[in-house]
């Protein structure tokens, strides 16, 4: 068989590119898998796939003719917050899918926010129509019980993403402190000038290794450069394509700050303390459910002593999740794998 993985692939995003690695991982063998990209070649190289444009028309409807499954491959793929076209795309390729015959799957999904009718009737629809769905957080599985389909609730997926050596990583002097940032209105110029300010200090005061990761270079490697130009001691921009090598990074840090859902994901699968700065729901739905100290960004603190007087005392006296909390969010995040084997056992 033949599966069609659609997502927010191929587009420069380590999140979403550790839920197609994710995905790749826990598919049957049996399943033979073709990625919708947005840089078909990469995916194809990075992962020894097929891969096709996903925005064109006749690549994507070819391979759906070719395909006998279609699965949404993770994510926040159904939510109108950030764009209104983008769930128009993947709802509008599910129905395609359904109509064509294919079994269809929502796989790991993080289900809105839906703040408009259309999409709201366009999500019931194209949940109504597949074989299975698994979902990740308890939002989501609240509005489908709302709507009244089935679903299965686990973590996310990249919780059980199996992570890679980082090579030079141990090279950098230690301890080391991992920090991503993004782009996001609510951060201000004036609440980056604060942050790293207080980053400029907490550096001073613990003498550590500061790495700067961002997630998706159009979106964070700017910010990085900013901040890396103010820091006196050692320091470096770690730009990893790789997601199972990026994962694996946070296995050499002794602390992450975080704006990215998957970094902070990352950083406590490998048993690294976190501390959060949150830009969307499920980032402050994630820092509730594992206890996760931080701030909303519109809440940050306006004085940089506060800030890195906080982190300091994270750093110091924070928990990480332990052992036995990382193999039960592991060993449930494998629940998405069972979903993924027994509908695709269907007859």
């Amino acid at each position: 068989m033949q599966a069609v993985l659609c997502g927010y692939y191929g587009m420069g995003n380590g999140g979403d590119e550790a839920l197609l690695a994710s995905l790749l991982q826990m598919l049957p063998k049996s399943v033979t898998p073709l990625v919708l990209s947005g840089n078909p070649q990469q995916t194809r190289d990075r992962y020894g796939v097929a891969a096709v444009e996903r925005k064109s028309p006749i690549a994507v409807f070819r391979a759906l003719q070719q395909s006998q499954i279609f699965i949404w491959g993770g994510g926040s793929l159904i939510q109108d917050a950030t764009s209104a076209i983008s769930p128009l795309y993947y709802a509008g390729l599910m129905l395609l899918a359904q109509r064509l015959g294919l079994r269809t799957i929502a796989w790991a999904q993080g289900v809105g926010p839906l703040q408009r009718s259309l999409t709201q009737r366009l999500a019931q629809m194209t949940f109504a129509g597949c074989t299975a769905v698994s979902v990740r957080d308890a939002k989501s599985a609240t509005l489908l019980s709302e709507w009244r389909r089935s679903f299965t609730l686990a973590p996310d997926p990249v919780w059980a993403l199996e992570p890679r050596p980082v090579e030079g990583l141990w090279c950098l002097p230690a301890p080391r402190v991992a920090v991503n940032l993004r782009r996001h209105a609510q951060l201000t110029p004036e609440r980056l000038a604060v942050l790293t300010s207080a980053l400029v200090a907490f550096q001073q005061a613990t003498q550590t290794c500061i790495l700067l990761v961002p997630f998706q270079m159009a979106q964070d490697l700017a910010i990085a450069q900013a901040i890396q130009t103010q820091l006196s001691g050692p320091s470096q921009i770690v730009q990893l394509d790789d997601p199972a090598a990026l994962m694996g990074l946070f296995r050499g840090v002794e602390m992450a700050i975080a704006m990215r859902f998957h970094g902070l994901i990352m950083a406590a699968a490998q048993k690294c303390r976190c501390f959060a700065l949150s830009y969307d729901p499920k980032v402050s739905q994630l820092m509730s459910d594992l206890h996760i100290p931080g701030w909303e960004l519109a809440d940050i603190p306006t004085d940089a002593v506060t800030i890195c007087q906080t982190w300091l005392d994270c750093y110091a006296n924070g928990d990480s999740l332990s052992p036995d909390q990382v193999q039960w969010l592991v060993d449930r995040a494998q629940i998405h794998r069972e979903v993924l084997h027994q509908a695709l056992a269907l007859q």
